[in-house]
């Protein structure tokens, strides 16, 4: 079966590749474990050249892939570009640091000398999505391959032109043959790529289901596994926040990649205090987001990636008003082709309803009204997910005290919840287990290992 790109404006089909057969699977394997062999022994100089170049790269040629992003999955240019120079910021972040965060941790023991080394696994088998068809890539693969790994790429079988880019864009950087490769497969071929002997761990973002598939093979096959998830992430405003500002941020929060992302906002939960004011700015601003065409600077949201993932948000809001939500803005399916859908608002909404139960990946608002500080936690926490979470106050006191009480891998504060390669990235309950960015990622894929020297 082809591996198609197809244009969510539009519904035409850019290209089609021919998925890869057996022969090629099993050569792109082997070239794997050759470089991986051979990687490992390179020193963090030797490995930091190619990471360095891979960013000067992504830069001069920014623009051309935000509008192949643009094309072949909707997400507006300028936020396309944005993408390309955050992916050249993590490469330099670990070609900078990376020594830094492995070397050896000297322990105290009866040992004359003791210590913990960390070392690289071998290959990694990294399962990406279409949301963000670089930043996902290089996240992973940046601590990775610094920490000595290969790496096998097998992205969203709707982005294969990204993916092919990426693969040319290592290249050209300079990385040895079979360190970095794209493998164009369907997810039908995962599980037995995590069964060979020679994928050493694997790293998947993607949906809840694809997490339970993923997580059962490499349990089987007793590997290690990173799983970044889904998120139903909650925005809470507490009486005392700075309500404009954080309905401004609030838009953002939401509408970020048109709404296709795991730590979008999607639950605004509202304190009746300030629950009217907040409402009235932040149907404000969701509505003075244009809609259109991604290829144009001016659009803030463009298509959903895939029609059926359209309709399926759209359902999940019929679903969620016909249980009593109210939809105070978009909620319609505009008239005309592609996959494109409005900045939405529900209120009135509750658990028991999609709005609040489901992660809603698209640009649909949940607002949910709670009676007080304490509520507003409990409704929070009140999810099968927990990846991020945005708290605001105008006491930072009482923020850090209400964060620490949050169930998710990450809550800010009067802030947009956000990736940075600083701080470890990953979640909890459904949202996956793992983490990435940070030394505690850049750890993920190494033997940890302890030394004793008597």
């Amino acid at each position: 079966m082809p591996i198609r790109s197809v244009n969510p404006v539009t519904g035409d089909v850019i290209a089609s590749y021919r998925a890869a057969d057996e022969g090629e699977i099993e050569r792109a394997l082997a070239a794997a474990e050759r470089g991986a062999g051979d990687w490992r022994w390179r020193s963090f100089d030797e490995r930091a050249r190619p990471m360095r170049d891979v960013a000067r790269l992504l830069r001069a040629s920014k623009v051309d892939h935000a509008r192949a992003m643009a094309l072949e999955m909707g997400k507006p240019v300028a936020q396309g570009e944005a993408e390309v120079e955050k992916c050249a910021w993590v490469c330099e972040h670990y070609a900078e640091h990376a020594e830094a965060l492995l070397k050896d941790a000297p322990r105290a023991t009866d040992a004359s000398r003791c210590f913990v080394a960390f070392e690289p696994l071998g290959v990694v088998l990294a399962v990406m999505p279409w949301n963000f068809p670089f930043w996902q890539v290089f996240r992973a693969a940046a601590p990775a391959l610094m920490a000595g790994n290969a790496m096998l790429l097998k992205h969203a079988s709707n982005v294969p032109a990204s993916a092919l880019a990426i693969a040319k864009l290592m290249r050209d950087a300079g990385f040895p043959n079979g360190v970095f490769q794209t493998l164009l497969v369907g997810a039908e071929a995962v599980p037995r790529l995590i069964d060979d002997a020679r994928i050493a761990a694997v790293t998947l973002t993607g949906s809840e289901a694809a997490g339970a598939s993923v997580a059962s093979a490499a349990g089987r096959a007793i590997k290690k596994c990173v799983l970044e998830l889904g998120g139903s992430d909650p925005f809470i405003v507490l009486e005392d926040a700075d309500v404009a500002k954080a309905a401004c941020v609030a838009t953002d929060a939401r509408l970020l990649n048109s709404g296709q992302s795991c730590i979008a906002a999607k639950r605004f939960i509202v304190v009746d205090a300030v629950h009217d004011a907040f409402m009235s700015r932040f149907t404000l601003e969701m509505n003075a987001r244009r809609v259109g065409d991604p290829l144009a600077r001016e659009t803030a949201v463009g298509p959903q990636a895939r029609r059926d993932l359209r309709d399926e948000l759209h359902a999940q809001v019929t679903r969620s008003v016909a249980r009593g939500a109210r939809v105070v803005c978009g909620g319609e399916v505009p008239a005309g082709p592609g996959a494109f859908y409005p900045a939405t608002i529900l209120a009135a909404v509750e658990p028991g309803m999609s709005a609040f139960d489901e992660e809603t990946f698209g640009p649909v608002a949940a607002v949910v009204r709670a009676r007080d500080e304490s509520h507003a936690i409990a409704l929070a926490n009140a999810s099968r997910f927990g990846l991020g979470a945005s708290i605001w106050t105008a006491d930072r006191a009482r923020g850090e005290r209400i964060a620490r009480q949050i169930e998710a891998g990450c809550v800010f504060v009067n802030g947009l919840v956000k990736s940075d390669p600083r701080l470890a990235f990953g979640g909890i309950k459904r949202s996956g287990f793992g983490r990435e960015l940070d030394e505690i990622g850049i750890r993920e894929f190494t033997n940890i290992k302890s030394i004793w020297i008597a």
